[in-house]
Order: structure tokens, then C-alpha cells, then sequence
């Protein structure tokens, strides 16, 4: 179950002067892989409008816009999906679900949490996945108020703040590990590392953990309407 960097930090470790350069190579040609799969998880449900509220659109506070997407989490077998839902200016992290299916249910658990916590945003920007294509996740949207956007071909680039999210959480936290059940991956990903899924820190805001920012802007926008 190693990729390239975990399997060179095993060889350094055993006592070998190999770097990352060389361990792909020679993966490659003994044609070795990561045991686990790399599903697709953004297969878009048939018969969608994609509409897209992004373009020219400045986000400068909280609750503006959100995004949410998901990634896979390798397991010593197999693997479970994660979906997060993010706060675009502020990169917090609002909600997150890990579940063994793609079924919307998941997604909309987390969207519900965000909004009963948080509010509802006046954007949510996502990929066209079924799950967020799916009558459960857009009728929630509606019900709350709340404009949805997604991502057309070529635009990959709009959700660039949850991918970095999910690189930093599998390098720090995730391929360090090899789980064996869903309650080890739940724990692992709420307090596993620095960068968890719920204090990441961001170059954005000078280094400042998300929640910090996204609640001083809160109080500061309080203050002024008061």
C-alpha cells in the first residue's frame, strides 16, 4: 500500500541513500503500485444544467461562497470517500463526512451541518458529480436560499483551495497510515497532524489557521452593522 514518497521514506529509513526520483523509476519498471484504487468520483449525473456564477465574481467574506467536494481515502483495503464543505475566502473547513459509498446521503449530511452551524451561503460552487447534481443536495440549496454553481470542463482551477486541502491531508496525515475501519479514519483525519481537515493553516491570510480568520471577519461585520 506505499506510494513513491512513502516507500522512500521506508528504504532511507532501512539504512538506503535513495531519493523519490529513483523509487518511481524503478516502480515503473517493476510496474509496482499502490494496492488501492483510484476511483472516479466525479461522474456527473445524466440530464443536468451546469450554471456557472463564478466568472469576474471578486469573494472578499465569509459565507460568500462555499465549495465542496470529495476525495478517496486509501484504506489497508480498499478505500472510503470524504467530502468537505470549505468556506472559499477563508479556507475553513465547515463540515466533512467519510463514507463507504457515493451516494448523495453524505454529501447532504454535511451540507446540512455547515448550514445549521453556520449559515447558509449565498454561493455553493462544486464539480458536476451525481451527488451534487442530485435532487437531495440542490433542493437542500434551494430551500436554504442559496445559488448553486459548477464547475464547466477546463475550470478544474475554481475548487483549487479544497484540492490543496485534500493534497496536504494525505501527504501529512492519510499515506502515513494504513487503516483498517472507518472509526480509525474518522479519528485519524479529526486529529492526526498539523494540517488535519479542521485546523489546516493557509499562506492566504499570513499563516493563519482558517477559523481564526473566518470568525474575525465574522465579529468584525457584527461590529459594523451594529
Amino acid at each position: 500500500f506505499y506510494g513513491v514518497r512513502q516507500m522512500t521514506w521506508h528504504l532511507q529509513n532501512e539504512g538506503n541513500a535513495v531519493n523519490q526520483k529513483r523509487i518511481r523509476r524503478l516502480m515503473r519498471l517493476m510496474r509496482l503500485m499502490p494496492i488501492y484504487q483510484k476511483p472516479d468520483t466525479s461522474k456527473p449525473a445524466k440530464g443536468h444544467r451546469t450554471t456557472y456564477l463564478l466568472g469576474g465574481l471578486r469573494v472578499e467574506r465569509p459565507n460568500q461562497v462555499w465549495c465542496a467536494d470529495i476525495t478517496y481515502i486509501p484504506m489497508r483495503r480498499g478505500f472510503l470517500y470524504l467530502v468537505a464543505v470549505m468556506d472559499w475566502h477563508t479556507r475553513k473547513v465547515l463540515a466533512w463526512r467519510i463514507s463507504n459509498t457515493l451516494e448523495a446521503g453524505f454529501c447532504v449530511e454535511a451540507l446540512n451541518e455547515a448550514t445549521h452551524r453556520f449559515g447558509a451561503p449565498e454561493i455553493m460552487n462544486t464539480d458536476q458529480g451525481s451527488q451534487f447534481t442530485s435532487f437531495a443536495w440542490t433542493d437542500r440549496l434551494k430551500r436554504v436560499g442559496t445559488r448553486f454553481s459548477m464547475d464547466g470542463k477546463g475550470r478544474r482551477l475554481d475548487n483549487i483551495f479544497i484540492e490543496r486541502l485534500w493534497r496536504s491531508l494525505k501527504y501529512e496525515c492519510v499515506y502515513l497510515h494504513a487503516w483498517e475501519t472507518g472509526s480509525q479514519a474518522r479519528a485519524g483525519i479529526g486529529t492526526g497532524s498539523p494540517s488535519t481537515i479542521t485546523i489546516a493553516h493557509t499562506p492566504a491570510h499570513g499563516g493563519q489557521p482558517p477559523a481564526v480568520v473566518y470568525f474575525n471577519h465574522i465579529e468584525t461585520d457584527q461590529q459594523v452593522q451594529a
